[in-house]
């Protein structure tokens, strides 16, 4: 049986590369196929749309760079521990990310979702690429077979993306990567793989026994 499991996430979050790179273990622990569908959550709704210079930015929010670049160095040794190479120091800009998250719904109309999310979190975490830009954007879209440029020039499904991320904000959610199979919220975090096979096990259980999924 192939179970669908919904990611509420946002592309500049370190935690959901992590948090994407541990579900695939995960997976692979419990034998299960999965549907993976991604849903836009902005951790920094406020940004502007052209995005802000990194370290004047992360100096203002944590007191100081070096602080910053402690915080960096632990985040990145958490995604080595997953099989990542996470470079923050290349990272100029923190952007808005309504156009990435458009472009993860343009990907999805393609059957390119994941493929799609997973090069934008490539881009911005080991490239440094400032992926708020529809130029960015469009070439990595363009990796993939798409022209995506016409499309990032509209305005088609922000109101769609600005509108689930606020209602994921009106369901209590305040952290990303939260995790839900077959629609129901199950937890949040990038847990270690089998923690997270653990969990998506009793939400598996749990939902069967209220008839939430069929019998297999």
């Amino acid at each position: 049986m192939t179970m669908r499991i919904d990611i509420v996430s946002d592309a500049i979050c370190p935690w959901c590369w992590i948090g994407r790179a541990n579900l695939a273990a995960a997976l692979e622990e419990l034998g299960w196929a999965a549907d993976i569908h991604w849903h836009p959550y902005q951790l920094n709704p406020d940004m502007p749309r052209a995005g802000v210079e990194r370290a004047a930015y992360r100096t203002q929010k944590f007191g100081s760079l070096a602080r910053s670049q402690e915080l960096d160095a632990q985040v990145a040794a958490s995604g080595a521990a997953s099989g990542l190479t996470l470079r923050m120091d290349r990272q100029k800009r923190t952007p808005n990310t309504v156009q990435a998250h458009r472009l993860a719904k343009f990907a999805d109309r393609h059957g390119q979702q994941n493929a799609m999310v997973d090069a934008m979190f490539q881009a911005y975490f080991q490239q440094g690429r400032d992926i708020g830009d529809d130029a960015v954007l469009t070439e990595l879209a363009a990796t993939l077979g798409l022209d995506a440029a016409g499309f990032l020039a509209s305005n088609e499904c922000e109101d769609e993306v600005l509108a689930e991320d606020a209602n994921f904000r009106r369901m209590g959610i305040n952290g990303v990567p939260s995790f839900a199979l077959a629609g129901h919220i199950l937890f949040s975090g990038a847990m270690p793989p089998a923690q997270m096979a653990a969990a998506f096990r009793r939400g598996e259980a749990l939902l069967r026994e209220k008839g939430l999924l069929p019998t297999p």
